[in-house]
């Protein structure tokens, strides 16, 4: 019997075909990096040699400039990046993700143009992050400009500070986006104003997870927002879709009753199945009227939205009236047999109210009733 064990030895010895592959893309990088005069990232090389050592596909890439970089070396750029990937036609990385780097002109052009690609050879990504980065009007102008060519599906802005002109360049781009599904804006200096234009942007366009935390909408721009939402759910409470199945931590599924269109595209419409909203100064502080017309607006969503799936409003100090408020929706929401939604606010109120919703938005609950029934039934049999 000692040949299939022989034979299984040599089948794990063997030397797969991706090792060769990455082995030619980190030497086409360093080359390049020669070629713009940029450093090599140490954190591209490190994460190509650990998928060379563990002999699998190396699915994202991550450009960030090392704390110990001295300020005399050669900059890292993306250029070299992305111009190894056009070359070796590496198909296998999904995400890309850019972390505190000055972005000139040149680089997002470069990358515009990746994602642009159709044909023979399409781009690679579902998702590009780009985290406290310094861009000007024309890079996010033409950043915009290639959403809606891409088959991107997930776009992180986080940290990147916008002006009004930069953030109304990137709005306008958005609207004609039929295939982005997740956007993240969070801590990019969004004020009140941005509010109606979200809500704009999210009535024409394809996302259904919108990441805000960490902004200033307050009451004024978070209602401009949620309108839209609370106007469409409310029509569509006369006519339910089925129930939503629950979010598995992966981007959102297209909930029950949004329809998908030929080659990736999905309806457009105000509805949203995650939307982030904590720290954002949504509270009383300014005119009362904008919390209780916020509030209002608020639980209709709670109330009717069956593809709503989670909603973050913590560190905004809503007060007992918003949290009762938004307790009654939960439980209304519950009598109409709608599915689970998290809810999440500041504990600065009183506690059983914050227990009550954290009670009536835990799915584990109903989890572990039905976890406990099986079992159960399991008993018996």
């Amino acid at each position: 019997m000692p040949k299939p064990k022989e034979r299984k030895e040599q089948t794990k010895g063997a030397s797969l075909p991706i090792v060769p592959i990455l082995q030619k893309f980190l030497r086409t990088y360093e080359k390049h990096c020669a070629r713009f005069q940029a450093s090599v990232s140490p954190a591209i090389r490190r994460d190509l040699q650990g998928s060379i050592e563990g002999a699998r596909a190396l699915r994202g890439f991550t450009l960030i400039k090392p704390d110990d970089f001295s300020p005399s070396a050669r900059p890292i750029s993306l250029e070299p990046l992305l111009t190894a990937i056009q070359d070796e036609h590496y198909m296998l990385g999904k995400k890309i993700c850019i972390w505190g780097l000055q972005l000139s002109n040149a680089e997002i052009a470069r990358l515009a143009s990746l994602l642009e690609l159709r044909g023979k050879l399409t781009c690679p990504f579902a998702t590009v992050e780009i985290v406290d980065c310094k861009m000007d009007l024309w890079s996010l102008g033409r950043l915009g400009k290639a959403l809606q060519f891409s088959s991107l599906r997930s776009l992180v802005l986080d940290y990147c500070k916008f002006g009004n002109e930069e953030i109304e360049r990137l709005f306008s781009s958005l609207e004609k986006s039929q295939r982005l599904q997740v956007l993240s804006l969070c801590y990019c200096g969004l004020g009140p104003w941005c509010g109606s234009r979200l809500g704009v942007v999210i009535s024409q366009c394809a996302i259904c997870e919108l990441r805000l935390d960490g902004n200033y909408l307050q009451c004024s721009g978070a209602l401009a927002l949620l309108r839209p939402m609370a106007e469409y759910a409310e029509l569509q409470g006369s006519h339910p879709p089925p129930r939503a199945s629950p979010h598995n931590g992966n981007p959102p599924q297209v909930p029950p009753g949004i329809k998908k269109k030929a080659q990736g595209l999905v309806e457009a419409g105000p509805w949203l199945v995650k939307l982030h909203l904590a720290d954002n100064g949504i509270d009383g502080k300014g005119e009362e009227d904008h919390l209780l017309e916020f509030t209002r607006i608020l639980t209709c969503v709670i109330k009717y939205s069956a593809h709503l799936q989670e909603i973050d409003l913590g560190n905004n100090a809503l007060g007992e009236k918003a949290a009762a408020g938004i307790l009654a929706a939960l439980r209304a929401r519950r009598t109409g047999r709608l599915p689970v939604l998290k809810v999440t606010v500041t504990p600065r109120i009183s506690s059983d109210t914050f227990r009550s919703i954290w009670k009536h938005s835990n799915s584990s609950r109903i989890n572990h009733k039905k976890k406990k029934k099986v079992d159960h039934d399991c008993i018996k049999t």
